[in-house]
């Protein structure tokens, strides 16, 4: 059973049973002390249209919407702790957490994570590089977020490299013809571009991740049959992800707009649960951990 439950992602996580997850993703609020907005807009053509696309062709655009949410803490740290160690407790033996973070917090976050799994347990700083919006002149322009790796035991934790989408090498003409055609693995550096304005992927939620990011670490630290948890999950892409691949998800956020979203989303995946606080589901075949 797959579940989406709405409220506070704390008194949720702590009714269920310990080492419950082999993999959770959380892209909590950067704290960046901004109220984050995003307006959807729907084209059209139109001959008299105001804007103007390939070739000419004119569009007339119409407002579809609006979502925004609040994206500031008094005490960024203090809000994150004790979540942090829910996620600690909930993962496997063989579990892994995937942080998703900003430049503005990413070191400080990584001092409370050491702290809560051992600096043993650091697996990975990851790197997503993008290369969209605008560019300040008056700095290098900000282009990636990061996302902090941490195992529950750094001596018996799932990665299964062989499951991961291959890259292109950035000079095939290096290696030969035959490894240039098979690709490589994905460094801790990835090169992917946001959700495109434009694409069928976008759903309109200000932060959205691209599924290409989800899918990549879903492949990686879980198994089809698995059951992935998120609890700050926004519009939905890490259960998205996990249903491509195979696995449940149980996902958490407080936004109204996120769940409105999420049921939109998921209306043709069979046996998503809607849920409000409350004692959760069990989840049974979860709790199945693996060794490297």
């Amino acid at each position: 059973m797959n579940q989406v439950w709405f409220g506070d992602n704390l008194p949720i996580l702590s009714e269920f049973p310990d080492e419950s997850f082999p993999l959770i993703y959380i892209d909590p609020p950067f704290n960046t002390g901004k109220k984050r907005h995003y307006t959807r807009l729907r084209t059209v053509a139109a001959a008299n249209g105001d804007r103007t696309g390939f070739h000419g062709k004119r569009y007339r655009t119409t407002h579809a919407g609006s979502n925004t949410y609040a994206d500031e803490f008094d005490d960024f740290l203090a809000f994150l702790e004790p979540r942090l160690r829910e996620a600690h407790r909930l993962l496997t033996p063989a579990g892994t957490l995937y942080f998703h973070i900003d430049y503005r917090e990413v070191h400080y976050c990584k001092v409370l994570l050491d702290r809560i799994f051992g600096r043993e347990c650091f697996l990975n700083e990851i790197i997503w590089a993008y290369d969209y919006g605008g560019r300040t002149k008056r700095k290098w322009p900000a282009k990636h977020d990061n996302i902090l790796v941490y195992v529950k035991d750094a001596d018996q934790y799932f990665f299964n490299a062989d499951a991961v989408d291959r890259v292109p090498y950035m000079a095939p003409g290096l290696v030969g013809p035959e490894k240039a055609a098979r690709g490589k693995l994905p460094t801790d550096v990835w090169w992917h571009t946001i959700v495109p304005t434009n694409s069928k992927e976008r759903t309109g939620y200000p932060t959205q991740k691209p599924l290409g990011i989800l899918r990549r670490i879903v492949q990686a630290s879980s198994s089809p049959g698995d059951t992935v948890l998120d609890f700050f999950a926004g519009s939905g892409t890490t259960g998205m992800a996990a249903h491509e691949c195979g696995r449940s998800f149980v996902i958490i956020d407080d936004n109204p707009q996120a769940i409105a979203i999420m049921r939109q989303r998921f209306a043709e995946i069979p046996n998503v649960s809607f849920h409000e606080p409350a004692k959760p589901e069990s989840v049974a075949g979860a709790t199945g951990g693996h060794q490297a």
